[in-house]
């Protein structure tokens, strides 16, 4: 494989051993760009760097190469912490990583998330001839269970609490963002790069054409409660068709890290209980157990969803379900009964 050395300034950090390597938090490359002049700049060959930008090409959305560029940029960074050349990087190099990101404490989807973008990096390398091993080959990633859900959601009436309080005290993107997730279930990613030219009319309805799992185009309905959140924050102004709805003062859509501050501090300012749990994810988990113990058909939920296959779908119906009908509260009802007897008020 052409040699890709070191980045520079590696032989300044500390060892693993000695220093642990923040694996969580902004990515050491924020786009497709960043990624290339991260390798650009670590000496990359000309045949891995074109290597690598037509490895992101395969992927038509700019939500899906950017994705993927952040996951990549984990591993050179990783590489550069340990003095591990990347083109030589053995499966033991491999396992070590997955071992910081488990002791990292990030959640498995993540991970296997990870772990799989380093490993699509490396087969399209080997690929186009510039590698001779993909040392994540053959590892034993981390397994995601379709029951496994750390997202907390939130009642209809906490969404309510949140939505009113961002209406009245929050600017209008904000509000507009929230009420977008909370009445879609779009991906947070889907959301953010939503357009202006992707806003539209369909048989009557307000709609939006989001960018999905695949690099597929999903076509969701906007309610009026959404539609109004987002006129509100476009203005009457013009719009070019490639402006982002939810853009920063630069143009930039809003990136996913400072969505997840936003949500959770909107959260604590409306008193939520569980606020610093939460994640853009809560409302769309949200949406799907709330749907779901209203008796809405679980196909249409999961077609709102976007899931391919109803089991995921039926996990939040679970979720919601289990904790309804938890024991637990049978338990209290029992024990305040023997509390009151023994003249012991809870």
């Amino acid at each position: 494989m052409d040699t890709l050395p070191a980045v520079p300034a590696a032989a300044d950090l500390a060892r693993p051993d000695e220093t642990r390597l923040p694996l969580r938090g902004t990515p050491p490359a924020a786009s497709p760009t960043a990624l290339l002049e991260l390798l650009a700049d670590a000496g990359a060959s000309p045949a891995v760097l074109k290597s690598t930008r037509a490895w992101m090409a395969r992927r038509p959305s700019e939500h899906s190469r950017t994705a993927y560029a952040k996951d990549a940029a984990w591993w050179l960074a990783y590489c550069a912490h340990a003095g591990v050349d990347p083109t030589r990087a053995k499966p033991t190099d491999a396992d070590e990583y997955e071992t910081a990101l488990r002791e990292t404490g990030l959640a498995k989807s993540t991970r296997a998330r990870r772990l799989a973008a380093a490993s699509s990096w490396y087969t399209y390398l080997i690929r186009a001839d510039v590698a001779d091993r993909n040392p994540f080959e053959g590892m034993e990633r981390p397994s995601v269970s379709a029951d496994d859900s750390p997202t907390r959601g939130l009642t209809a009436a906490q969404l309510g609490t949140l939505l009113a309080y961002a209406r009245d005290h929050e600017s209008t993107r904000t509000y507009a963002l929230l009420a977008t997730l909370a009445t879609t279930a779009g991906r947070i990613g889907s959301v953010l790069a939503l357009t202006v030219g992707k806003l539209g009319h369909d048989q009557g309805h307000r709609v939006a054409d989001l960018v999905v799992k695949g690099d597929h185009t999903k076509r969701v309905v906007l309610v009026p409660l959404a539609v109004d959140a987002i006129d509100r924050h476009l203005g009457p102004g013009r719009r070019r068709a490639a402006d982002y709805v939810f853009a920063t003062r630069t143009g930039r859509p809003m990136d996913e890290p400072a969505a997840f501050r936003l949500i959770r501090r909107v959260a604590k300012a409306a008193d939520i209980p569980h606020h610093a749990t939460l994640s853009p994810h809560s409302l769309r988990h949200s949406y799907a157990t709330a749907l779901l113990s209203k008796g809405v058909p679980l196909a249409d939920v999961q077609d709102a969803m976007g899931h391919a296959d109803p089991r995921t779908t039926k996990r939040y119906d679970r979720d919601a379900g289990k904790l309804h009908r938890s024991p637990s509260y049978r338990m209290q009802d029992e024990l305040a009964k023997a509390m009151h007897t023994d003249g012991i008020g809870l």
